[in-house]
């Protein structure tokens, strides 16, 4: 922790009130310590010229899988591709033959024609090759990349999706086996940092909390990060005795365990987000669970027995409300993610139990098409922020990155906005104000007082009053974590 003066700052009010004239802000080990209009530099204290510039808590995106947004800037990106033949063409102009490609980005449960291994195949050869859904919940892969992977073979059978995929993801180092080093770890928290991040929860597959413990010690130790952990790594953490906030390097407050992560259903573009109501392109199909209740029970009874808590994926409705009567029967505490559709009465009930609604709102600007198409009429609760406000449902803002950039401008501008491009906002009832979306970016910190940890945005512009496209892009100056810069341009 570190001490500094930052000078000629102007506090953006997100909680409270805030000096109205730009102040000095003194901080010492970690903590502000004193604010003024003129402050005495204490000696060997370093001084930062704001130059009136917004002042406020630094942010947090609270659902991340970092490995996989390092590795994004590797693979061969495949958002704008609007069918197999697009993708098939891009694969075949990237393809150097023995050279593995991932790719990632496409939306294939809108395409005509099916992603089937042997079209794949077809275009690539004995070279792996395996494109990632947009949201992560299936993999497209050529023979050679299952035989890598050890996955059966499959030919007709289109996508390797959920609980198969979740399982085989982190082996995709086998095809990248550099893509996750501690220089690339390092440069994906420098461009984080730049955005005035200071913290995530880092939901990676691989259930290695000791990876992040190796990478802490290797130069990769910028911002402050809670590594969640999925049910087949459970026993190994319960057995080290790590709680949730526990720091994973004695005496290091910056790395600490975080939640046991649940994926308790699929995801709208696959058709698998478990929902009352069946799917209108698909009459038959409600989406399924990943779990009975009794499984779901057993988890969250032993993480909250273990001292963790438990971030609960649900994204249909029908999941939402199954996951909250799971967390009444056991009393586990923690979040739910995602909550895309939801019921009210769920909001109700997530407010009664104290959780969290652990939300994406640049997953509004992929989905809001395919929402109307086949979850017709049920848009009105789809992202339904401002119901989850009203009931006092604590809100935190996140990416899922790489589903969506790691930027929380854009979570934020979205939320506010509800569209992201020249169309008319989506559902704006359901809306924050721009201070409600800052506030729920900021993991729960204050307006910046004394006594507030020195986890510092320094903006350009005044937050509250930006216009949408300066919001979404926000300029950074300086970011701080601990009173230590991260980041600066000053």
């Amino acid at each position: 922790m570190s001490s500094l003066l930052l000078r000629s700052a102007r506090i953006v009010p997100l909680t409270g009130p805030a000096p109205e004239e730009p102040v000095d802000v003194l901080v010492e080990r970690g903590t502000v310590v004193e604010i003024a209009e003129r402050l005495s530099a204490p000696a060997g204290v370093a001084e930062v010229d704001a130059a009136g510039r917004w002042l406020m808590p630094g942010l947090w995106d609270a659902h991340t899988h970092l490995a996989q947004w390092t590795l994004a800037s590797r693979r061969l990106d495949l958002s704008e591709t609007g069918s197999r033949a697009e993708v098939l063409a891009m694969v075949r102009a990237a393809m150097v033959p023995g050279v593995a490609l991932i790719g990632w980005g496409q939306r294939s449960a809108q395409w005509e024609e099916p992603p089937t291994v042997a079209a794949l195949d077809e275009v690539t050869g004995d070279t792996p090759v395996v494109m990632i859904n947009a949201d992560f919940h299936h993999g497209w892969c050529n023979s050679a990349a299952l035989a890598v992977l050890g996955v059966p073979p499959r030919t007709e059978e289109q996508v390797v999706s959920e609980a198969e995929w979740f399982a085989v993801s982190p082996l995709l180092e086998r095809l990248d086996p550099g893509g996750t080093s501690a220089p690339a770890y390092r440069a994906m928290l420098e461009r984080t940092a730049a955005l005035g991040v200071v913290g995530m929860v880092d939901f990676e597959f691989d259930n290695a909390p000791h990876r992040w413990i190796e990478r802490w010690s290797q130069g990769c130790d910028l911002l402050r990060i809670r590594r969640a952990v999925y049910a087949g790594g459970l026993d190994g953490v319960l057995a080290a005795g790590w709680r949730t906030g526990d720091p994973l390097v004695p005496g290091e407050d910056r790395l600490r365990m975080g939640p046991l992560k649940i994926i308790s259903d699929g995801s709208l573009g696959t058709r698998t987000a478990w929902c009352c109501a069946p799917y209108a392109d698909d009459p038959s199909n409600h989406g399924a669970a990943n779990q009975s209740p009794a499984e779901l029970r057993e988890l969250l009874r032993r993480a909250h027995a273990g001292g963790l808590q438990v971030a609960t994926h649900a994204i249909g409705d029908r999941a939402a409300a199954e996951a909250l009567a799971a967390y009444a029967d056991t009393g586990a505490g923690g979040s739910i993610e995602h909550a895309q559709l939801i019921c009210r009465e769920s909001v109700a009930e997530m407010a009664r139990l104290g959780l969290t609604a652990s939300v994406q709102p640049a997953h509004l600007l992929d989905d809001r098409d395919v929402t109307d198409q086949v979850w017709p009429g049920r848009g009105e609760r789809s992202f339904a922020f401002r119901w989850m406000m009203a009931a006092g449902v604590r809100l935190a803002l996140g990416s899922d990155a790489p589903v969506a950039p790691l930027d929380p401008w854009l979570a934020i501008a979205t939320a506010v906005h509800r569209s992201g491009d020249d169309r008319v906002p989506w559902h704006p009832e359901q809306a924050l104000t721009v201070r409600e979306a800052l506030a729920a970016s900021v993991d729960g910190r204050p307006t910046v007082a004394v006594g507030s940890l020195a986890d510092f945005a320094l903006l350009d512009y005044d937050p509250l009053i930006a216009p949408p496209e300066v919001l979404r892009a926000m300029p950074v100056a300086l970011t701080t974590v601990a009173g230590e810069v991260v980041h600066s341009r000053l």
